[in-house]
């Protein structure tokens, strides 16, 4: 491959965000496209000749100066491609072969990598090394969406070099979180192998082990709650022939000797109402999104975790369908021309009548948060109409983000509620009536927004109405609810640990890992070991105070107020102490996560309770002859008992804990690449197995 003039090389972080820009900048609307070695890239003519050509992601990575026998403590370090550190990027080898013989014969720079601290890393390190000491000299491209519109003006209005500051800040961060995981991972690590003679990766980190701390405190506070009993009165009344419950004005009451009497002292036939307040409201429309409260809403709403979310989201942003995901902003500026994004919308039946009402405005003006961020606006759709969407996920979020755009510009909604006191006996009961006087931003945020309307029937104070019974419960005080991927999001944001996009990922791995487990995080055994283990030999590491520190540093590095050097060195400072207290007691780390992985795969293979000898229990085996595996009972090996299910051989099979709704049986989760996960009884006798069966035997007898 050799092109014989000059040309600009414009450099994209992702092979479709090359296609879009490529498709966008051609002055004749039809780039050529051109493989070398496996890598696309494109030749376009925009009054010269510019190549596009883009990474796959990050090409360059922190890797150790000396390779060879891991050990730990580990300090000397150096940027390298990412083909020569991990053995699964091998691919990235060709691409970053492919860029440097096309920086040969080009003279002019451009990078147009995403507007983040990620993709202004991904740039600069492509055009120090690959294209030879471009960086200096390179031009930049920023825009938050790739619509051929804004993907022209961000070329017309190139940045004369590239963001240094944001570049300082992405390599500092990097580089720590390179010191703290190789270093504390390769500790663990060793003392587990050193101990069992077993290899197994164990990590923690700066953000990972804060986050985890997180899991376990509050799994401790739910094994520790001792309940403390209250009981409730509630009565249920008749107004003009509606059935209605009344909340005791006292909600909570904390003698059974008090509860009693209430109840024996309201047990007549009717009360009366006494009071009536009537409360009007006026509610605000929502923000626009950033990442974070889109993949809260995502969660509530569809139950997608955070980091599916953002991987849907991704996915909408290379389409461009809607802006750039990772952002923390609340604000919307005019210059994304809101009304342009409308008469788009408007188009499609699906909101054309919503975005008619909001273009007839005289003027559009967004509701927004206080939270800004330099590089992007708030999430918000494009304007342009998905051709086909690939996915029911693709079609929700994109949904949902439209929306949410369509609600921002939306009137305060006015709302009503009307609390009545039934007087029964002296003692006072409550209904509330809930009403919705006025829509506004709901309209537009249906069916993402609903709330549930109490009627009462017309009434005066001073009417009687009917008790029909009066109710008495008790209840046991709860303790705070487990965190879900969601919930630990806004925990993480509210302690400032992690950044907006790898929060999601940080608490992937504490799944990967088996630190924790089930929707509703609790800590698995092993997971409760390692922040033992962590909070006795160094508790520094899993403090939010530290995490916050250095996020703090970072934040300043990307100001101009701090040097990268100097949080280094500080970072180095910190962690050799801490190994050598871990290396000083390697034996007693690898004895008690010896003893919690035990457990822990113990755990992951009993499937349930044998319900034929009643003693044993079902776990999962594989045929040392045959390498098959099967769910047997523990109580064949003393001669007890021969139950035993067959399995499906291909996939993976985790047990649900949960017993089959026709048989009782435990049933387990069966996952195979490229199909629907689904639940499989493991009884074989099964009567719904045995209905499934018949059904198909008729239809293939007819």
């Amino acid at each position: 491959m050799h092109l014989l003039r000059s040309y600009i090389l414009l450099i994209t972080e992702k092979p479709e965000a090359a296609r879009r820009i490529a498709e966008a900048l051609d002055s004749k609307e039809k780039p050529e496209r051109k493989r070398d070695n496996g890598v696309p890239y494109y030749k376009i003519e925009r009054g010269r000749e510019i190549i596009i050509v883009p990474a796959l992601g990050h090409l360059y990575t922190v890797a150790p100066q000396k390779t060879g026998r891991p050990s730990y403590p580990v300090f000397d370090y150096h940027w390298a491609p990412r083909y020569l550190a991990e053995r699964k990027a091998k691919q990235t080898r060709n691409w970053l072969e492919t860029i440097s013989k096309l920086a040969k014969d080009a003279d002019t720079f451009i990078d147009a990598c995403d507007y983040d601290i990620e993709g202004s890393l991904i740039g600069y390190n492509i055009l120090k090394h690959a294209c030879k000491g471009k960086e200096a000299d390179a031009k930049r491209m920023k825009y938050s969406t790739l619509t051929r519109y804004e993907l022209e003006k961000a070329y017309e209005q190139l940045l004369p070099h590239l963001d240094f500051a944001l570049i300082e800040a992405g390599m500092a961060r990097h580089e720590v979180d390179w010191l703290y995981g190789i270093n504390l991972t390769r500790a663990l690590t060793t003392a587990v192998k050193k101990y069992t003679g077993r290899y197994l990766t164990l990590s923690t980190g700066r953000v990972q082990g804060p986050t985890l701390k997180y899991v376990a405190e509050r799994e401790k506070q739910i094994k520790t709650h001792v309940p403390v009993p209250h009981w409730q009165v509630h009565a249920e009344t008749e107004i003009q022939g509606q059935t209605f419950l009344a909340q005791y004005e006292k909600q909570e009451i904390n003698t059974r000797e008090e509860a009693q009497k209430i109840l024996k002292v309201c047990k007549v036939r009717d009360g009366q109402i006494s009071e009536i307040n009537t409360k009007t409201f006026h509610q605000a429309p929502p923000f626009p999104f950033n990442l974070g409260s889109l993949q809260t809403e995502a969660y509530r709403l569809f139950g997608y975790t955070p980091r599916r979310t953002l991987q849907v989201a991704q996915r909408l942003y290379l389409s461009a369908l809607i802006s750039y995901p990772r952002t923390s902003s609340e604000k919307l500026p005019p210059s994304i021309n809101y009304r342009r994004v409308l008469e788009n919308l408007n188009k499609t039946y699906e909101y054309n009548k919503l975005t008619s009402e909001l273009l007839a405005k005289a003027q559009l003006i967004p509701n927004e948060g206080k939270k800004e961020d330099s590089a992007h606006p708030a999430i918000y759709p494009t304007g342009n109409l998905p051709q086909k969407m690939t996915s029911r996920p693709e079609t929700n979020i994109w949904d949902l983000v439209v929306r949410r755009f369509l609600a921002v510009f939306g009137e305060l909604a006015t709302k009503q509620t009307v609390k009545t006191t039934i007087t029964v006996n002296g003692h006072n009961f409550l209904v509330t009536g809930r009403y919705i006087l006025k829509e506004g931003w709901m309209h537009f945020y249906c069916p993402y927004e609903q709330t549930k309307e109490i009627f009462l029937p017309p009434i005066k104070q001073g009417e009687t109405v009917k008790i029909n019974k009066i109710v008495l419960e008790d209840k046991f005080t709860l303790p705070q609810p487990r965190y879900n991927p969601s919930t630990m999001l806004k925990q993480m944001e509210k302690s400032d640990i992690g950044t907006k996009a790898t929060r999601a990922d940080t608490i992937q791995t504490l799944y990967n890992r088996k630190y924790v487990q089930n929707e509703n995080m609790t800590a698995t055994d092993l997971g409760f070991v390692i922040i033992e283990m962590l909070e006795r030999y160094c508790p520094a590491i899993i403090s939010t105070r530290l995490t916050r520190q250095i996020e703090e540093k970072m934040s300043k590095i990307q100001e101009g107020s701090e040097k990268k050097e100097t949080v280094i060195e500080e970072t180095i400072k910190i962690l050799k102490p801490i190994l050598e207290e871990i290396k000083r007691h390697e034996d007693d780390i690898g004895k008690n996560v010896k003893n919690a992985l035990e457990k822990s795969l113990q755990e992951e293979r009993t499937v349930g309770t044998c319900l034929e000898c009643k003693t044993g229990k079902l776990v999962i085996i594989q045929s040392r002859k045959t390498g098959k595996r099967f769910i047997g009972c523990t109580n064949y090996f003393k001669n007890q008992c021969e139950t035993a299910f067959p399995l499906p051989q291909k996939g993976t099979v985790k047990p649900l804990h949960r017993a089959c709704n026709r048989c009782g049986w435990p049933t387990v989760l069966v996952r195979i690449y490229g199909k629907r996960p689904w639940t499989l009884c493991v009884n074989i006798a099964c009567p719904q197995k045995q209905q499934r069966r018949r059904r198909v035997e008729m239809q293939t007898m007819w």
